[in-house]
């Protein structure tokens, strides 16, 4: 059997005063030519579907054009829930989408059953079973109790995690019993383990409430199908625990990092073989950096990879200078009559980042409580996983907030 693995596609995103809808189209219909032409028997998208709980209607529109494309060539598909997906909103479609060879897991489910999933092959015959694993939310499989440390209620929700997976892997192992044939398990996940990280070096990274999850704790499944890291990478070396990645760069941390999706061949014996696509650039993303006589030739190099009708969007960080007060003015004028577009110009000390005039355009009353908190993190120079870190926090923090007000 040989299945697709994605995640992190962020349908809907708001990058910046820019849309992300042409990119999401167009990477669609790449996606659609390479589940033909590899004759991919099922894709799985594993978590964060969607930018947010409440997607804009061109995000929806993407949305169930993949459901009714994949259905049209053949090929199952298998959505998981990730943190930034709303449950009620990924939950409403799926007893119309199950018609369309679709299956969606929003959130974890009560019957744990529906969590084990026969995946099947293009002529209909069982595939593989599926632990499906979407993003797990604290609530979901612990209850707090009073009285705990922060150390404890990080091993409470650790262990709860590891429990729900072994539940789940129970219940694959049972179901394939039933079935009486060999078929490979695979699980999926939307969290971040150890040995995952977002440069060479291996950081800490909060989930909910959980540090990263020990590679240790997941069942011995043939394959995990992981999301919510947007590097591709295997996990601790291993070939077996990958990240997909996102397929499109969703901020300028990712500019330089070759997106791909992942083809996992697996048959009665197991997992045969990982191939990465390589996914093309949609949208040229470029960061520079420099003092000013740098920066004017790194934009006149960045113009080149743009046109008149897709300009080339910059990250723009300068060097010294920071006595000119004119220093917008100045980007403008390198910029003047070239394919290019500044989303962003900071200054090299991340405290005194230069407003655009699409950021200025905005009011506090037409953003989010997230939104304010994602403009201030882009006055920082963030690793990846730093920004997720806080930005994992501040959402939880908000979303408890926002219950008890309820």
């Amino acid at each position: 059997m040989r299945i697709l693995h994605t995640s992190d596609w962020h349908l809907g995103q708001h990058f910046m005063g820019k849309t992300r809808q042409a990119e999401h189209q167009a990477f669609i219909e790449w996606l659609i030519r390479k589940v033909r032409e590899h004759a991919v028997d099922a894709v799985i998208i594993a978590g964060d579907i969607f930018d947010t709980g409440a997607p804009p209607s061109y995000a929806r529109e993407l949305y169930n054009q993949l459901v009714v494309q994949l259905h049209d060539c053949g090929a199952a598909l298998l959505m998981l829930g990730g943190n930034h997906d709303s449950v009620a909103t990924l939950g409403e479609s799926r007893p119309l989408l199950s018609y369309l060879s679709t299956t969606v897991i929003p959130g974890v489910e009560e019957n744990l059953d529906k969590q084990a999933l026969v995946l099947n092959k293009r002529d209909g015959a069982p595939g593989a079973i599926v632990c499906a694993i979407p993003f797990i939310r604290p609530r979901d499989v612990m209850q707090s109790q009073a009285g705990q440390s922060a150390e404890e209620k990080q091993l409470s929700l650790q262990e709860a995690i590891h429990q729900h997976y072994q539940a789940v892997y129970q219940r694959a192992c049972a179901k394939r019993d039933a079935l009486r044939l060999p078929l490979p398990i695979i699980a999926t996940g939307h969290l971040t383990t150890v040995g995952a990280s977002a440069s060479e070096s291996v950081r800490e990274i909060y989930v909910g409430a959980l540090e990263a999850f020990p590679t240790t704790a997941f069942p011995p499944a043939d394959y995990i199908a992981l999301g919510h890291i947007h590097r591709p990478q295997k996990v601790g070396g291993l070939e077996h625990i990958r990240y997909s990645g996102s397929p499109i760069p969703l901020s300028f941390d990712e500019a330089a990092q070759q997106k791909e999706v992942l083809l996992v061949d697996v048959d009665d014996l197991g997992l045969m073989g990982v191939t990465p696509l390589p996914v093309p650039r949609f949208q040229q993303l470029v960061s520079i950096k420099g003092d000013l006589k740098a920066l004017e030739s790194q934009i006149q190099d960045a113009a080149k990879l743009g046109s008149a009708e897709q300009p080339v969007w910059l990250e723009v960080m300068v060097k010294g200078d920071d006595y000119l007060s004119d220093l917008q003015a100045r980007i403008q004028s390198m910029t003047e009559g070239l394919p290019v577009e500044v989303l962003r110009l900071r200054r090299d000390r991340g405290n005194a980042a230069a407003a655009l005039q699409a950021a200025a355009r905005e009011t506090l009353d037409e953003l989010t409580p997230f939104d304010v908190f994602a403009k201030r993190l882009e006055q920082e120079e963030l690793d990846e996983v730093l920004r997720y870190q806080l930005e994992t926090r501040y959402r939880s923090i908000v979303t408890s907030l926002q219950e008890v007000a309820a």
